[in-house]
């Protein structure tokens, strides 16, 4: 017996803890042969969750593949895992598809998308009226399920998407759960209600879901996150219905903080860097400290930012095994990041982001007044950041330390952040729109 309906289908991805429902019509040459087209550029990868990222630059054509954590639900209501599951990123294109969706897979919908002999197909390539749909589970899974062009899923879709268009994703459409309605509203929502409020007390939440005073200067994301019902894990994840918060209490915004996996600093640690490339400052401290560029060598540590396997004319990754370097005066790789390892930050961090001024001050405790207008940035892309990187906009601006230096118990701080001026947002994204929060705009 098949799912009766969408509402049925979506009820089913809510009691498995689907957070988002994407769909894509797909086409006669979205198959098992061919794979599943995900969209030019490397945007699917802001969308679907996955697994580390690996070049394989033996091939004529370099490529780079990740583990995608799928399974497929069937009409029966079985779910199973399709261990060879991946996305494969081809960069000299660039697009991304998915591939080894069937193999190993008891209820994978084999004969929906088996290839269509050249000779039988009826739609050019155009959408044949079957529907890919990927739920995203809040333990970053996924559950796949491929509804006929003539189900009554199908048709309910159609109908739906006829009297109320769904919003597109990249090539999905966003399809809304019921529990959750629409994200988008729900997060200005939320910050109208916090900006109401006003002034609020500096805190942090705790595991347990309590909130604790918190002291330190950095308390801005911690509250706001607080404010939002969010524990703070570290984890490069969104966090709010596939929503990142960034609190701004400056011109400049910190987009990421991947540590190096190359260079002297990937091999050797941030302390040996840090005794290696730093200064002397604060008596027994060292540090290593400045705004490093692309192509410019930073004035305080001699050392120049570059990027390299990437054509920032064409917005291509033309080398697989590139990435971005911090090199030494005497051109040694001081620190590097591979393509893999930002990849991996990036496309599961910043799909779709809310940027929150506020302003601070101190009564008795630091206070946040979280002020109008909120920015928010939809649909970006790993080539965009690159992009902006390559032409300064993105900076490198660490400032990883080693105390006690001289001591025979010496601690150390790790910090490597890539950061860009508020002004410049917008250059990350597709959209980016400034969104007023306060009493007029509720």
């Amino acid at each position: 017996m098949s799912i009766p309906s969408l509402a049925a289908l979506l009820t089913k991805f809510q009691a498995l803890g689907a957070q988002r429902v994407l769909c894509k019509r797909l086409a006669e040459n979205d198959n098992s042969k061919q794979q599943v087209y995900l969209g030019h550029g490397f945007d699917a990868l802001n969308l679907v969750p996955f697994g580390a990222v690996q070049s394989d630059s033996s091939k004529k054509q370099p490529i780079m593949k990740a583990a995608l954590p799928l399974s497929w639900l069937d009409d029966s209501g079985k779910i199973a895992s399709a261990p060879g599951a991946q996305l494969v990123l081809y960069p000299q294109y660039p697009e991304v598809r998915m591939s080894g969706f069937l193999r190993g897979c008891a209820t994978a919908p084999n004969e929906l998308m088996r290839p269509v002999p050249k000779a039988s197909r009826r739609f050019n390539n155009g959408s044949d009226g079957r529907l890919l749909f990927l739920a995203i589970l809040s333990s970053r899974e996924i559950v796949g399920y491929l509804a006929p062009a003539d189900s009554a899923i199908a048709g309910d879709f159609d109908e739906r998407d006829r009297r109320r268009p769904f919003v597109a994703a990249g090539v999905f459409l966003d399809v809304p759960l019921a529990k959750f309605g629409d994200a988008r509203a729900l997060l200005l929502d939320r910050l109208r209600q916090i900006h109401a409020v006003g002034w609020h007390p500096s805190c942090r939440l705790h595991a347990d879901g309590t909130r604790h005073a918190y002291v330190a200067r950095n308390g801005g994301g911690y509250t706001l996150e607080a404010l939002f019902d969010i524990i703070p894990n570290g984890r490069a994840e969104p966090d709010f219905h596939g929503w990142e918060l960034k609190a701004c209490g400056s011109d400049r915004v910190t987009l990421m903080t991947p540590e190096p996996d190359s260079g002297y600093y990937g091999s050797k640690g941030v302390e040996a860097f840090v005794r290696r490339y730093g200064h002397v400052a604060d008596g027994d401290t060292l540090y290593f400290t400045g705004m490093h560029r692309a192509g410019v060598a930073c004035t305080s540590t001699g050392q120049k930012l570059t990027v390299r396997g990437f054509d920032a004319s064409t917005a291509k990754i033309i080398d697989v095994d590139g990435g971005i370097y911090l090199v030494g005066e005497g051109g040694e790789d001081s620190a590097g990041w591979s393509f893999r390892r930002l990849l991996e930050h990036w496309g599961r961090k910043h799909a779709s982001a809310a940027y929150v001024p506020y302003e601070v001050r101190d009564s008795g405790g630091p206070e946040y007044h979280y002020t109008s207008p909120a920015m928010l940035g939809e649909g970006t892309s790993f080539e965009r950041f690159l992009k902006a990187l390559a032409s300064g906009l993105v900076v490198y601006d660490p400032g990883p330390k080693v105390m006690a230096a001289s001591t025979a118990k010496p601690k150390t701080k790790a910090r490597s952040q890539f950061r860009i001026g508020r002004k410049n947002l917008g250059e990350l994204y597709v959209r980016f729109t400034a969104e007023p929060i306060d009493q007029d705009a509720a």
